[in-house]
């Protein structure tokens, strides 16, 4: 038995247009992708500073909240200053060190390479080998355009930190005002007071993720630089002088969620290569080890009361966040993901009144 089912022209007009009206969202979204990592990372920002700049609102003399906002910057620009010192010189130094042992390498290099010569005449095997200098040239081509293009988006990241921190800093000084503002709009009261509780209950999911990301971060941080001084003193061809700097690469790679801390702690491991592989390769092996701890004890024990949510909501956020928006989207998509299931646990609570009522 057939059965019709009749649209009418009006309804069929309005299905397709609703359906091209969320295609034509989707795609300005995705077109405006970098100024919406720019202004999430500003917001983001701004609500993680909040607290210190609330608090030194109260205890300063005149409540300036432009003096707090000030204050925070600048112990905040001062931490990353403090990052910088700490981290570039023994990078630097460590390079340097590498280079000059660049000619002992090129040296041990050509007499083993005058002993493969007649290798390669005695089989003639000098047209691959030409073809592979060829192929090696042109890599090396493609690296130069690499490193132009490096510098290029280099130059923008500086910039759009610059506009986040402006951007922030707007935020926290006429965010009370905006907010202010926003519920004086309203004229239901009690839909006032349920919005701005729900909206705190967000503030705290995004706070409590920055506090516990932090501590995770410094518990990350500190284990990997007591192994890279712990290695030091036991391997002398390992500087002590690489702890601090080593702690400072884990503990802002830990920033980003899942995989951040391996990102660190394998440039770290590089940076060991260049006074021992084996150290290096005792240093990564560790630390992948210490991951396991973190994964299943400290992270969880740290974020589980502050975020509440499972590890596969965490894995989705994050790699949605990776692949649409970058390292930024990577960081800041697990407290959206916490605000978005604040907001659906508030719209099912409110389902479940309005049904027992009607009921």
């Amino acid at each position: 038995m057939k059965t019709r089912i009749e649209i009418d022209t009006k309804t069929f007009v309005r299905f397709w247009l609703v359906v091209i009206g969320f295609a034509l969202v989707a795609l300005a979204i995705y077109s405006a992708r970098t100024a919406l990592i720019i202004i999430g990372s500003a917001l983001f920002l701004a609500i993680a500073l909040s607290k210190p700049v609330n608090l030194l609102t109260k205890i300063l003399p005149g409540k300036s909240r432009v003096l707090s906002t000030a204050l925070a910057y600048v112990v905040v620009i001062g931490l990353l200053g403090v990052i910088v010192f700490l981290v570039i010189p023994p990078i630097i130094s460590q390079m340097t060190k590498f280079a000059e042992t660049v000619p002992d390498l090129v040296n041990s290099a050509t007499r083993q390479y005058a002993g493969a010569s007649d290798f390669i005449s005695k089989y003639n095997l000098q047209p691959q080998v030409d073809k592979l200098v060829t192929s090696f040239k042109d890599g090396m081509t493609g690296v130069g355009s690499s490193l132009v293009s490096g510098v290029g988006s280099l130059l923008a990241t500086i910039t759009a930190s610059i506009l986040v921190l402006v951007l922030a800093f707007l935020m926290l000084v006429e965010g009370p005002t905006w907010l202010s503002k926003l519920w004086a709009a309203y004229d239901d009261r009690e839909q006032m007071a349920a919005h701005r509780k729900l909206l705190g209950r967000m503030y705290n999911v995004v706070t409590g993720y920055v506090v516990g990301q932090l501590s995770v971060s410094a518990i990350a941080g500190t284990v990997a630089g007591v192994a890279v001084f712990t290695l030091g003193m036991i391997f002398s061809s390992i500087p002590v002088d690489l702890a601090i700097p080593s702690a400072m690469i884990v503990f802002v790679a830990s920033l980003v969620p899942l995989f951040g801390a391996m990102i660190g702690a394998t440039l770290v491991s590089l940076i060991l290569a260049l006074n021992s592989v084996s150290v290096a390769v005792i240093f990564l092996v560790f630390f992948i080890l210490y991951q396991q701890v973190e994964a299943n004890y400290i992270s969880p024990t740290i974020q589980s009361k502050r975020i509440d949510l499972s590890a596969l909501i965490i894995l989705i956020a994050v790699t949605v966040g990776v692949y649409l928006f970058g390292i930024a989207g990577g960081i800041i998509s697990i407290p959206i993901a916490g605000c978005i299931k604040v907001i659906a646990e508030d719209y099912i609570a409110r389902s479940h009144k309005h049904r027992a009522i009607a009921e």
